[in-house]
């Protein structure tokens, strides 16, 4: 029997929520997910990629089938071919994000065969994004209940 696995690829700059439930919603539908934190080494992020893998590790830590890696300066088609993923899963907030998604997901296919699977956002979730949540923190603005409670004390300690 073949494992069905998917990559599950983004920044992470925070996690949020929305992450969070995209990420558990493809855990029921495959038998493992790659979280791939995607990263360019000579960008300087908010957080760490150690930081961002504690914080995705604490958040997904009730996910038995989830694991946490990073990788950078790689395409992520050369991920899901390194993991043996033929398929990865990415969660969409509106019509703006499909538009941005589509043209990425039609060359992936194009370059390895990997399908893109498309999550819709939960609804109470789809205005939350990493740059908009950080925006929030550092103004002052209150934004529990839209990442993880670690997540959340780690923002305020940054940006706060």
């Amino acid at each position: 029997m073949t494992t069905r696995r998917c990559v599950c690829p983004g920044s992470y700059d925070p996690v949020t929520n929305g992450h969070v439930d995209v990420i558990s919603r493809a855990s029921g539908l495959f038998d493992e997910v790659v979280v791939a934190i995607l990263h360019n080494p000579a960008k300087h992020g908010t957080f760490g990629i150690d930081e961002r893998t504690a914080l995705l590790e604490g958040a997904l830590g009730h996910l038995p089938n989830v694991r946490v890696g990073s990788w950078a300066d790689t395409l992520v088609v050369d991920v899901c071919r390194e993991v043996g993923a033929d398929s990865m899963v990415k969660g969409l907030r509106g019509g703006t994000d499909f538009a941005y998604e589509l043209p990425m997901a039609h060359m992936n296919r194009h370059l390895t065969g990997v399908e893109t699977l498309f999550l819709a956002a939960a609804p109470d979730l789809q205005h939350v994004s990493s740059s908009l949540i950080k925006e929030v923190v550092r103004y002052g603005g209150d934004v529990s209940g839209l990442v993880p409670a670690d997540v959340h004390v780690a923002l305020k300690e940054r940006l706060g």
